[in-house]
């Protein structure tokens, strides 16, 4: 089966621009059934997302629809001109800032990270982390024995001390601060 589009004559394409120029719904469906799925490939090309093709593929063809008027037969035919429009609607969509968020922060599932238990002989004395601990006001170490040398929960944490889970949060965020700065030290 050939992906290619059929191209109109060049009266057929007169005609459907003059349709699409008088807002005829019916010429849009006939413009999309017609060349979408070639348009969709030269996406796929450039964003290598099939979902993302999809998005911009809509989007174009919806610029396509709102800027109709724009469209000088005299510089190319109506196919150049749409694929034109979806690849700047695509080199938008890959440039802006949500695209470049999502396609840092993979998901757990296909970034390829899988959750493991910690080796039984961990032991955070091997590292000289007690010895550290010391060093923390007494407030943030009573918590960060708990929360890392007991084994406790943070809720657990706050019901054995007797206090607001969020104060147990902002002690352990405070001492693990200080530990860290500690580290840098050593």
């Amino acid at each position: 089966m050939n992906s290619a589009p059929t191209l109109l004559t060049a009266t057929d394409e007169e005609v459907l621009v003059q349709r699409l120029l008088a807002r005829d719904e019916h010429a849009l469906r006939l413009l999309h059934d017609r060349y979408a799925k070639s348009i969709l490939v030269v996406i796929m090309r450039l964003v290598r997302d099939e979902a993302l093709a999809q998005d911009v593929l809509q989007e174009g063809l919806l610029k396509v629809w709102l800027s109709i008027g724009s469209y000088a037969p005299e510089r190319g035919r109506l196919f150049t001109w749409m694929v034109r429009v979806c690849c700047n609607q695509a080199i938008d969509a890959l440039r802006s800032p949500r695209h470049r968020f999502h396609n840092r922060n993979k998901s757990l599932e296909t970034g390829g990270v899988s959750q493991t238990l910690a080796p039984s002989t961990f032991n955070p004395d091997h590292i000289g982390l007690r010895e550290l601990t010391l060093k923390l006001k007494p407030r943030q170490r009573e918590v960060i024995d708990l929360l890392y040398f007991g084994g406790y929960t943070q809720v657990e944490t706050a019901e054995q001390l007797g206090i607001p889970l969020a104060t147990v949060k902002t002690r352990a965020r405070a001492a693990l601060n200080v530990l860290a700065q500690l580290t840098k030290e050593q």
